[in-house]
């Protein structure tokens, strides 16, 4: 099958989106499809041989963040070409309400459109207003996807229609076979009774993923367990970061920069808790799902995102969402409690294998095979009735 998916955000800024889309984009070529992918990506970034360049994108306020989309004359012809070289059997478009190629590729788009809406974004009177301009190209979509029942019921109530639900998929064994790094891991007899090491991956300047509730959580934690340790991995101002800490405190947190894949893997393997105490804007929760398959246990604020992934509790433990003792209370509990951990460990690998991409995979190769099949079928049945009218045997 030849695939098109269509990437909304740029290439070259990650995020859980982009990620969806490359881990998907793999995994059908290894399946033997044909899979070419259109992202926005800034000049001289390196791509994979799958990935077509759309043009730089420009940073955008959006869902409570800032996307780096990309629209315009010259991305609505860039689409256009790609659609045209590419001559896909079907389309994948992702975000395709946002202001970026997915909304462009979705008005240029003949045949069938498989369309995953991301976003869980209840009050967003900006969708609600930009609906009669959508629904020319929303109208034209075969099939609806969602990531979560959360996305979902943001597209019921602010486009209409419906979607099946299928979650964002990882390679579980990619994230259970990674080796513990030693450095990252606690140390010693007075690490299990006085200490422990948190983690935390994401973006340190955009309060939505929630540090600055975990860095209001840690002088508690710090005063009952004094060796706890907190390794934070991702981008932006780390002194800034930690300049709400006593001095005396900021020496357990320690900056790992962005990582790489392989060292994301290694680092959820080492900790013996991740934590992600998210405040909002999460329609899934890619990452409870990576530590979930690292085997780390988590701790996370209680988003119905979250606790959906989690299975309410079971696999992962809740807290209520931006309550900074709430989290040291919980933390604390947990770096106290090897039987918990080893618990949370267990459901959580046997959990998370419904995220495989095994499994996920297969689910969306299911809509992409019924929007095809729907669409052979229409054109056989218009040729047929054109046939039958050239013979002068059609029926009204």
């Amino acid at each position: 099958m030849r695939i098109g998916i269509v990437c909304p955000y740029s290439w070259d800024v990650p995020g859980g989106v982009q990620f969806h889309i490359r881990d998907l984009a793999e995994h059908l070529i290894r399946l033997g499809h044909h899979v070419s992918v259109l992202a926005p990506a800034d000049d001289g970034t390196p791509l994979p041989p799958y990935v077509v360049s759309a043009g730089r994108a420009v940073p955008v306020p959006y869902n409570g963040s800032v996307a780096r989309l990309n629209f315009g004359f010259l991305s609505a012809a860039r689409v256009r070409r790609w659609l045209h070289e590419g001559t896909f059997d079907v389309i994948h478009i992702h975000e395709p309400a946002s202001p970026s190629l997915g909304l462009l590729a979705c008005w240029a788009a003949q045949g069938p459109i498989v369309a995953t809406f991301h976003t869980s974004n209840p009050r967003s009177r900006a969708m609600i207003a930009a609906y009669p301009i959508l629904q020319p190209a929303l109208e034209k979509i075969s099939a609806r996807i969602a990531v979560s029942e959360y996305a979902r019921r943001t597209l019921v109530e602010h486009l209409g229609g419906d979607a099946v639900v299928i979650p964002n998929g990882v390679d579980v064994d990619f994230f259970a076979r990674a080796e513990p790094k030693e450095a990252w891991r606690s140390q010693g007899a007075r690490d299990a009774a006085e200490g422990g090491t948190l983690g935390f991956i994401g973006r340190i300047d955009e309060p939505r993923k929630g540090l600055p509730v975990l860095m209001r959580a840690l002088p508690r934690i710090l005063r009952a367990r004094p060796g706890t340790r907190l390794l934070v991995a991702g981008r932006g101002d780390e002194e800034e970061a930690v300049a709400s800490l006593p001095a005396a405190m900021r020496q357990r947190v320690e900056f790992l920069g962005m990582v790489s894949d392989e060292d994301k893997a290694r680092l959820l393997r080492s900790v013996d808790v991740y934590v992600a105490p998210n405040t909002g804007g999460e329609s899934f929760g890619i990452i409870l799902v990576e530590a979930l398959s690292a085997g780390a246990p988590v701790l996370a604020s209680d988003l119905d995102a979250f606790a959906q992934v989690l299975d309410q509790g079971a696999a992962g433990d809740l807290f209520a969402n931006e309550d900074a003792d709430a989290l040291a209370d919980a933390a604390i509990r947990l770096l106290g409690d090897e039987e918990r951990r080893a618990g949370l460990r267990a459901r959580g690998s046997a959990h998370v294998r419904r995220f495989d991409w095994s499994t996920v995979g297969a689910d969306i190769l299911a809509v992409y095979e019924t929007v095809t099949d729907g669409a052979a079928s229409v054109a056989t049945d218009e040729r047929t009735t054109g046939l039958l009218a050239r013979w002068g045997l059609a029926r009204d």
